[in-house]
């Protein structure tokens, strides 16, 4: 009976979708990538941890990192599966000799001047390997899960490490928008409590360059939020006044920002299409909406390239979605997502406001026009 209401909320939220203000129209997409390539997210159920989204998002080419990153995250799976310590066992071991017999190809990866960061994360690596292995031996759940998160997050930071420069070039036309060339990390106070958001400028620049300059300029402070839509989405970024999006006060022009978005088998965005206006709606984003928290840009309906300010969290639970669905990858830009806080977003609803928003990390990554990345 569980089951069914499950699915019949999965097919009732599908058939009342309605268009928001500058967004969200109703929208889908399916199927697997026939170009998916071993060393990126692995097949099969959606990867729904934002932590372990941006891992998989950052642009590096390395098998074994991407190795040990999956044995890893299987072990969570394996914990949910009536605690199946032979598999989990097996992960552990799987990582382990990755790890610790093809050091060359992990570090072939480092530029040179990170080496030496490279290897103390290694070091931490192989340290938390040996204490995960004693948890699973003495069949220690809670120790388990809490050192597996702990050396994702480790090997997170050492894949961060392999990232050689920005991957491509913004197209010329848009040179007149903030770019944001890496990533940043933002805080954001509102009335019911605190987020930690990472826009992720490797794979959208332009839009998450927008937001982070608008979240550095303070325009989202004190700014209501415009609507929420339980299992759905959480919206805002429209100001006082007639305008519902960014009018820059140095030249007065309304800035609007075009529709992007990566998938895997492109090895940069695509610009004002949707996924399936160019027949690509079977392309899987590297940014996806699979995470509760997803931060999307807002635009008008049928008009992708009208972003402007207006953004919104996702708010859909990651379970209620099949595997191999999702119903806005391909029509909206995701552009980031929460890492932590995101017990606040279901406290939040209309009326409810950005208290401040403010770069935490990684300000030196964005680029306005007329500026050079550092």
């Amino acid at each position: 009976m569980d089951v069914l209401k499950r699915w019949l909320k999965v097919g009732l939220f599908a058939l009342v979708l309605l268009p928001l203000s500058l967004g969200l129209s109703a929208a889908w997409w399916g199927g697997d990538n026939d170009n998916y390539r071993e060393s990126r997210m692995p097949q099969g159920n959606a990867v729904t941890d934002p932590r372990s989204l941006l891992q998989y998002a950052l642009p590096i080419e390395n098998d074994s990192v991407r190795r040990i990153q999956r044995s890893l995250e299987d072990i969570s799976t394996q914990l949910r599966a009536r605690k199946r310590w032979s598999a989990v066992a097996s992960d552990v071991r799987s990582a382990k000799s990755t790890l610790f017999y093809r050091k060359d190809e992990l570090f072939a990866s480092v530029p040179p001047s990170r080496q030496a960061r490279a290897q103390e994360k290694l070091a931490q690596l192989e340290n938390g390997i040996v204490e995960l292995e004693t948890a699973v031996e003495e069949q220690d759940k809670e120790r388990a899960w809490l050192v597996r998160r702990e050396l994702l997050d480790t090997l997170g930071e050492f894949e961060e490490l392999m990232v050689d420069g920005f991957p491509f070039d913004v197209p010329d036309e848009y040179a007149g928008l903030p770019q944001l060339k890496g990533r940043a990390t933002i805080e954001v106070t509102t009335n019911q409590g605190t987020l930690t958001l990472v826009a992720d400028g490797y794979n959208a620049p332009v839009t998450a360059g927008n937001f982070v300059d608008l979240v550095d300029r303070g325009f989202y402070d004190g700014l209501p939020f415009i609507r929420a839509e339980d299992n759905y989405v959480l919206q805002i970024g429209d100001p006082p006044g007639s305008e519902d999006g960014f009018v820059d006060p140095d030249t007065g022009e309304y800035r609007t920002i075009p529709l992007e978005i990566r998938v895997r088998s492109e090895n940069e965005p695509i610009y004002g299409f949707t996924l399936e206006q160019i027949g690509l709606y079977r392309e899987q984003p590297v940014l996806p909406f699979s995470a509760y928290g997803t931060l999307g840009m807002a635009h008008r309906d049928l008009e992708p390239n009208s972003g402007s300010s207006q953004f919104f969290f996702f708010l859909f639970e990651p379970e209620l979605t099949p595997a191999g669905l999702n119903l806005l990858d391909g029509r909206y830009a995701a552009f980031g997502y929460v890492v932590e806080g995101a017990e606040v977003l279901e406290k939040l609803t209309k009326g409810d406001r950005i208290e401040s928003a403010s770069v935490v990390e990684g300000l030196e990554n964005l680029v306005r026009p007329g500026e050079t990345s550092a």
